[in-house]
């Protein structure tokens, strides 16, 4: 199955570069490109693709916001953002705003189409260890204030909510299965059981729902 792809960045050198290498990628076709949030948003409603891999900084309607918008529209597109720092503040609220993901501008042909496959599976595409890195960072810089009492955290079983708290902190499923003496699958299944409980899209949206309900800490 072809992944289609929407690319939003201001410098058209920069989209025309990534729709070059996007284009030799086998299983991947890039079908529109934008110049800032708004026509990002446009074109996704329109295209209804499978990925958009969104810039931060643009003119107008910014990352942020159209990638909030096309989240909160309910499209099935995932969004990856695009940042040229690897702990640039503004990925943290893209983050929370609904992006599946973060690559930095530099990265490899082979590393970007890996991302885009892995973000079009459904799954987030931030390491553990990134994960981590990126959560802490997110905490230290004011996220909201934790909400130990949100509702949604009751729906969760036990094991569930141990499953959450390993994931916040940046676990792999083969890890949370080793700490928790589970099977992998089982493991799978409980994450997938979070994802419907708490609605959200993905392991990364789950562990900034842990960190702003106060449900694990930074350190």
């Amino acid at each position: 199955m072809t992944i289609r792809v929407v690319i939003a960045d201001d410098q058209a050198l920069v989209r025309d570069g990534l729709a070059v290498l996007l284009g030799a990628q086998p299983g991947i076709e890039v079908v529109g490109e934008a110049a800032d949030g708004a026509a990002a948003q446009q074109l996704t409603a329109e295209l209804d693709p499978d990925v958009v891999l969104m810039d931060i900084r643009m003119p107008g309607v910014d990352g942020l916001d159209a990638t909030a918008r096309i989240v909160d529209s309910g499209n099935r597109a995932r969004v990856i953002v695009l940042t040229t720092y690897d702990l640039d503040e503004y990925v943290f609220r893209a983050l929370r705003a609904g992006a599946s993901g973060f690559l930095l501008k530099d990265t490899p042909a082979a590393a970007l189409a890996d991302g885009i496959r892995t973000v079009a599976r459904g799954e987030a595409m931030l390491a553990p260890s990134v994960t981590r890195r990126l959560l802490d960072e997110f905490t230290r810089l004011g996220g909201t204030r934790p909400r130990p009492d949100d509702t949604r955290l009751h729906q969760l079983t036990g094991r569930e909510t141990q499953v959450l708290e390993l994931i916040a902190r940046g676990r792999s499923n083969t890890e949370i299965a080793t700490d928790l003496v589970i099977a992998e699958e089982t493991v799978k299944t409980h994450v997938g059981r979070v994802l419907a409980k708490l609605q959200l899209r993905d392991r990364t949206q789950a562990a900034i729902f842990a960190y702003e309900t106060g449900l694990v800490t930074p350190g």
